[in-house]
């Protein structure tokens, strides 16, 4: 991917690099216990953190590892992230994650942003498989995916060590081959 990072417009977000400067507006959403609960990472108390997962997107991205995106308001103002890690290309596979201020959620912005990232990893990165690993208790993000075409594959039981504990996470893929079938029938209809 040794290219200039791709900005994404959906209908009401814009999707570009995340920058040192948005550090603020991303310490707000990573310091809420809620948004946090199932991201694997204790609350962010300090601007300092943010620029560290900011460093951390610049470094899969100039690596080709993945690609995060930084979902920005047409207000200008930074409210999540969405992209891929762990991107396998001799296996044409990824991984998704992403996150949203509890401020917006309910509001149908996440299906949006999924429906484009799903887009470009398909037909950009060539991907064959995009994989997401949620907990079970994450039900918000299960519907999502769901919702995205996703199916739940099996259960990784005890699959990471994360802020002091083991946790299961289900195993959810969509296969290039799903999505374009989805494509389809949406079109018929």
């Amino acid at each position: 991917m040794k290219h200039e990072f791709p900005v994404i417009t959906t209908e009401r977000l814009v999707l570009r690099k995340m920058v040192a400067t948005d550090s603020k507006d991303m310490l707000e959403y990573f310091s809420d216990e809620q948004v946090m609960k199932f991201y694997g990472l204790s609350p962010f108390e300090s601007e300092e953190e943010a620029l560290d997962e900011i460093r951390w997107y610049d470094r899969i991205f100039e690596t080709d590892q993945g690609i995060r995106w930084a979902l920005q308001t047409k207000e200008g103002k930074i409210i999540g992230s969405c992209g891929f890690h762990n991107w396998d290309q001799r296996h044409h596979r990824a991984e998704m994650g992403y996150e949203l201020s509890r401020a917006y959620w309910g509001q149908g912005l996440m299906s949006e942003v999924l429906t484009a990232v799903i887009d470009y990893g398909f037909n950009t990165l060539f991907l064959n498989r995009i994989q997401a690993l949620v907990e079970p208790e994450n039900t918000q993000s299960l519907r999502l995916l769901e919702k995205a075409g996703f199916r739940q594959e099996g259960i990784l039981s005890q699959y990471e060590f994360t802020c002091g504990k083991y946790d299961d996470l289900y195993m959810c893929a969509l296969l290039k081959s799903e999505y374009i079938n989805r494509y389809r029938r949406t079109q018929a209809l």
